[in-house]
């Protein structure tokens, strides 16, 4: 038994262990294209491996993985209280704030906290000095073990304004990992898929075979573009005849890693909430194969870059 790198927790040391640990981010760009399927088998096949679940709003990862010997840990931000005696209605921090989180009711002062961004900018802007700040919880980050796998799935509280704080803690445990990463992001394009893939060494851009699932494709592609990061695409629920995703990853010379068919099977097993490659010899075969054309591409561009 070794202990995993980020929590510290004991797991078999009879699994493999890759020669290189990159951190691969998997996003597309909407919910229900497979993403989650993707990230949580990969996780399986890399060997002793770290999953992060940024996708914090609807975090799902954990249902396949089962974690046992759970931790869980409160995520907290700070937002203003008044000191009523202090304030003298200037509304200087109710100007300041874009997000209209603060507002006065006749002479008293309100703050929607739903809304507020933690900023800290109205306690700083208040020439009397009247706010200061106070922990709020708007989450959790829970972690354990899955056989060679150490899960970490984010949590935010219904009714929060943003998760980012929750994917900063969850990517602060990749820092010291010596292990692959693999980084389930949330759906679309948003500043929360922007801070789940800052810093990734590669982004897998999952896609479905629809002119709906090629336009999606391309917003996590400029995006993934604009933060000049290596990508490929695995091509999900293929079937015959025209692929719109696939036409457009030959026009933009994107690398495909990989093709997954449309298959009852692989279907009903991921709604049973199993792991297709930890119970299925093909499937493990398959998304193995799609592993090693990760690492051979990210071998690929460390070699250009240095």
């Amino acid at each position: 038994m070794v202990p995993c790198p980020c929590c510290k927790k004991h797991i078999p040391d009879s699994m493999d262990t890759r020669m290189t640990n990159p951190k691969v981010a998997v996003l597309s760009g909407k919910g229900g294209t497979g993403k989650t399927l993707l990230a949580v088998n990969l996780a399986e096949v890399a060997g002793r491996s770290l999953y992060l679940d940024c996708d914090v709003e609807e975090p799902n990862g954990h249902l396949f993985f089962r974690p046992a010997e759970l931790e869980t840990q409160a995520i907290q931000v700070k937002i203003p209280q008044i000191d009523a005696d202090l304030c003298d209605g200037c509304k200087i921090c109710v100007d300041f704030c874009k997000f209209n989180a603060l507002a006065f009711a006749g002479s008293k002062w309100i703050l929607f906290e739903e809304i507020c961004h933690s900023c800290g900018g109205c306690t700083l802007v208040c020439p009397q000095h009247a706010l200061s700040e106070r922990d709020k919880t708007i989450g959790q980050v829970q972690n354990g073990i899955s056989e060679q796998v150490c899960v970490y799935s984010g949590f935010l509280n219904p009714g929060e304004a943003s998760g980012i704080p929750i994917i900063k803690k969850l990517l602060a445990e990749t820092r010291t990992a010596d292990t692959a990463v693999i980084i389930d992001c949330p759906p679309g394009s948003a500043c929360i898929v922007m801070e789940s893939i800052k810093d990734a060494d590669y982004c897998l851009l999952v896609a479905e075979p629809t002119i709906f699932g090629a336009h999606n494709l391309q917003m996590v592609h400029e995006l993934v573009t604009l933060f000049h990061k290596p990508c490929g695409v695995v091509l999900n629920k293929c079937q015959a005849g025209d692929n719109p995703s696939e036409r457009y990853c030959v026009e933009h010379d994107l690398p495909i890693v990989g093709r997954i068919d449309f298959d009852p099977v692989l279907g009903r097993l991921n709604s049973d909430g199993k792991i297709a490659a930890r119970v299925s010899g093909t499937y493990n075969q398959r998304f193995s194969v799609i592993w090693q054309t990760i690492l051979e591409e990210t071998q690929l561009e460390t070699a250009i870059n240095s």
